[in-house]
């Protein structure tokens, strides 16, 4: 029989449970299907004990399912279900393939809402004590990912503004230090890596952009890479 569900595209924030907004905890209670992404931690789907989970993760450098038919399961999914929860880590709306998935559900007529969630720039910054901007030192910040699709240029242009956020960091976050210092940024413009961000196993290390240039250590989580002068640790501020 076919049911014409609704889809919400609910963000689960950076990683802890504890971050999901209510409106997103609510309606995970409320689901009947979950497709959730690599990240969401076992903790996050504990939020839904009722509701048949799908695994649809995608993790850089790994196998992972084609977004055609993570688009596709969407569909069949709310022609058979009422509730049906499309659970992404961060907010849907930044780096979330959000695009793709409501062009798809909406040529189908499916009624499709938006739950946001704290993406993980903002709960990176919270975590580390550390506001992306300042006062008389930075008052612009841009989220970038090295991620391109296969139509665009390998290595786009680096954002111009004061505080660089750059998601999905690792490997590609040293040769962005790599290229901000070929463009004349100081070397040791202040930089905050972030590991498992909100996560019990969350690492916070503080470097220079030389330093980054040069490397960073083995990563077993997501890392975000925060860069710019409004980084620079404070006075009396604790490591």
């Amino acid at each position: 029989m076919t049911v014409q569900g609704k889809v919400y595209l609910i963000g689960a924030g950076p990683g802890a449970a504890d971050l999901i907004t209510v409106r997103g905890a609510r309606l995970l209670a409320q689901a009947d299907v979950v497709l959730y992404d690599a990240l969401v931690t076992p903790e996050m789907l504990a939020l839904c004990p009722q509701a048949q989970l799908i695994s649809v993760g995608k993790r850089s450098g790994q196998r992972s399912t084609a977004q055609t038919l993570i688009n596709q399961q969407l569909v069949e999914s709310a022609q058979h279900h009422r509730t049906v929860v499309r659970l992404k880590g961060g907010d849907p709306m930044l780096f979330g393939r959000a695009d793709e998935e409501l062009r798809a559900l909406e040529a189908e007529g499916i009624e499709v809402e938006v739950v946001p969630g704290i993406t993980t720039a903002l709960a990176a910054a919270a975590a580390s004590k550390q506001p992306l901007t300042r006062r008389g030192v930075a008052r612009s910040v841009a989220f970038f990912t090295s991620s391109t699709a296969p139509d665009e240029p390998q290595h786009p242009a680096l954002p111009a503004t004061d505080t660089l956020v750059q998601y999905m960091g690792g490997r590609e976050a040293i040769a962005t230090a790599t290229r901000l210092l070929a463009e004349g940024r100081r070397p040791d413009l202040p930089v905050v890596v972030i590991e498992n961000c909100s996560r019990a196993d969350q690492r916070i290390a503080r470097l220079t952009l030389s330093d980054l240039a040069d490397g960073l250590e083995a990563a077993h989580g997501p890392v975000l890479v925060m860069i710019g002068e409004a980084l620079q640790q404070r006075l009396h501020q604790p490591s």
